[in-house]
């Protein structure tokens, strides 16, 4: 089991104070920036697709969609930059929104996060299995499969680590950035040359019979979409090498310039060409088959954007860990999300995020479209706390200079939410059944460690309680070496030593012959025989070690179950024996007032 962990993890690494398993700018724009830039893949057909439910002709609306999303981008780029450099330990929205607008809001901001990251692999892996479905239609109907092997192959890839799961993905991410360079320029060259002839279903500022306000705000909602996965830096500023909030605002700048300009530059490419959207093929993938009018590069186009959107699901990989780490910390989910890998990654997070989407895939069936308007609420609720948050530290710190591009921010994101709240209320309902139900969990976790504190805290008077003696319990199956061993041990440490045996109707022929043997050997130990009826010897065992308990606490003395169990020579061999021991100290640990011992004796071949 080792080898196999060494193999697809690798080696465990020491933890250091150094900057060495941290990861630079070039490096943070592969692993945290993938979602955000992905989202072009789509964010333009969204908006399209809801424009074409009244007609072709209103495509041309997209234009001025697109340029709305810019100014909210913009806004949230100079929003999150505040973000990084106030909250550097990383938390994002959950931190901004706890800080500053209390403990119940700051969960309803981590909590819809949890969520859209869970969502973010799901919707990217998905669109990634959509363009591989688009570039080989044979593949169609298997587009399940194709997201749910993704989603396992970066689940490996980050366990191994920020350093080697950076590098990993660099080739994909950057060369869709230069893919995507390439179809803009080349698609604007051909444009400006006459070699892309304008085609579109109507020209700007034409009136559109039925355009209504509702339709155009569906539209920017859905477009809006492309954003998400922007606040992800700000959750994981810890992962970059010092100067650590500077290095993650830079890199947030530089995600953002590149995201606008590719954003805008597929929206006018695709209102130019007049190209509707397709059910089998994407509107992206149409685009590129158009600009580039050559097979070769068409196809390493689709590899690109197929790549970028596989791997964009890595910064859902990235950041619920880190975000998982910090609702852990307030001991509000549980505390093995604390804990770091071998590779010093937080490793439960990253394994709870995957099981997560490979659920969302199932239950959704893998479908972009019905997965997107639930992405959109996960991410612009967080948006919008965060920036209320931010504008009440500006207030209380008199800076409310500092609040313009918060106050634009969360004006859009609240406004969004409204959209998606009246309009897509049937796509997003589960939303807010889910949110109540994670409140509580996080809540009754919460209880629960509170509980525990008080329970183990040291009080003024520490009662000390004298005890007779003890009474050891061994359990006993055949007279073997293991049982020989731990009855021995339980002569050392007990001053009354009991050897249990349960009889059952298929064992009822050996058991005289197990008590004989065992007088034998031990005659001064007393060998009690409990008879069972049905094949399970587990709850005999539990029935009987509660009489000995309240017998025992008669005489004021302390209970000592001794459980006896070989170990294999190899950790294989262990699934050739049944796990008796296992049950039956599952079920003690339940007991009050006893003390649950094993003996192990190790075989040597």
């Amino acid at each position: 089991m080792n080898y196999v962990k060494k193999l697809l993890i690798g080696k465990p690494l020491k933890q250091s104070i150094s900057d060495d398993h941290k990861i630079t700018k070039f490096q943070a724009l592969a692993m945290l920036s993938s979602d955000a830039l992905s989202s072009i893949a789509y964010g333009t057909e969204q908006i399209i697709l809801v424009l074409v439910t009244l007609s072709a002709a209103a495509i041309w609306y997209s234009l001025p969609i697109a340029f709305l999303v810019l100014v909210l981008l913009i806004s949230l780029t100079l929003s999150y930059r505040q973000v990084i450099h106030a909250y550097p330990q990383g938390g994002g929205a959950y931190l901004v929104s706890t800080e500053n607008l209390g403990d119940k809001w700051g969960l309803i901001s981590g909590g819809s996060l949890l969520i859209d990251y869970m969502l973010t692999v799901a919707v990217s892996v998905s669109a990634g299995a959509e363009a591989i479905t688009s570039a080989i239609p044979a593949l169609f109907h298997h587009q399940v499969a194709i997201a749910v092997v993704l989603v396992l192959v970066l689940m490996l890839i980050n366990l191994r680590g920020l350093r080697e799961s950076a590098g990993m993905l660099m080739v994909p991410v950057y060369l869709f950035v230069i893919s995507v360079i390439a179809l803009i320029v080349i698609g604007v060259f051909k444009i400006m040359t006459g070699q892309l002839l304008y085609n579109a279903t109507s020209h700007v500022g034409s009136v559109v019979p039925g355009i209504s306000i509702a339709l155009l705000l569906r539209a920017f909602s859905s477009g809006s979409a492309s954003l998400t996965g922007v606040e992800a830096i700000s959750n994981a500023v810890p992962f970059f090498k010092k100067p650590r909030a500077k290095n993650a605002a830079m890199t947030l700048t530089i995600m953002s310039i590149i995201l606008g300009c590719f954003f805008t530059g597929i929206t006018f490419l695709n209102y130019w060409l007049g190209i509707v959207p397709r059910t089998e093929v994407t509107v992206l993938s149409q685009i590129a088959k158009l600009v580039f009018n050559n097979q070769v590069l068409f196809y390493i186009f689709q590899i690109a954007t197929a790549g970028i959107l596989a791997v964009a699901a890595n910064t859902g990989f990235s950041a619920f860990p880190m975000l998982s780490y910090n609702l852990a910390a307030n001991k509000y989910m549980p505390h093995m999300y604390l804990a770091k890998g071998d590779r010093l990654g937080y490793s439960n997070g990253m394994i709870t995020l995957a099981v997560g989407a490979i659920a969302l895939l199932f239950i959704f069936q893998g479908s972009t479209e019905r997965l997107i308007p639930l992405y959109s609420i996960g991410v612009f609720i967080p948006f919008a706390l965060a920036q209320t948050g931010m504008i009440v530290k500006w207030y209380r710190e008199k800076k409310l200079s500092k609040s313009i591009a918060n106050i634009i921010g969360a004006f859009i994101s609240y406004a969004i939410t409204i959209i998606l709240f009246v309009f897509r209320l049937h796509d997003i309902w589960p939303f807010f059944v889910i949110m109540p139900v994670l409140l509580f969990v996080f809540y009754s976790i919460r209880r629960h460690y509170k509980n525990v504190a008080d329970q183990l805290k040291i009080k003024e008077e520490v009662k000390v309680h004298e005890f007779n003696g003890n009474t050891v319990l061994v359990l006993v199956g055949n007279v073997t070496q293991v049982d020989i061993g731990a009855i021995n041990y339980a002569r050392s440490i007990g001053d009354e030593v009991i050897a249990m045996h349960v009889s059952t109707e298929d064992t009822k022929a050996k058991d005289l012959e197990v008590e004989e043997n065992f007088k034998i050997l031990f005659p001064d130990v007393r060998f009690s025989v409990v008879h069972s009826s049905f094949t399970d010897i587990v709850k005999p065992v539990v029935r009987y070690v509660d009489l000995v308990s309240k017998a025992a606490g008669k005489k004021n003395n302390t209970v000592t179950v001794l459980v006896p169990q070989f170990i294999p020579n190899h950790r294989w061999q262990q699934i050739l024996h049944n796990q008796t021991s296992l049950k039956i100290r599952l079920y003690l640990n339940w007991r009050e007032n006893i003390i649950i011992s094993t003996y192990s004796y190790h075989l040597k071949r």
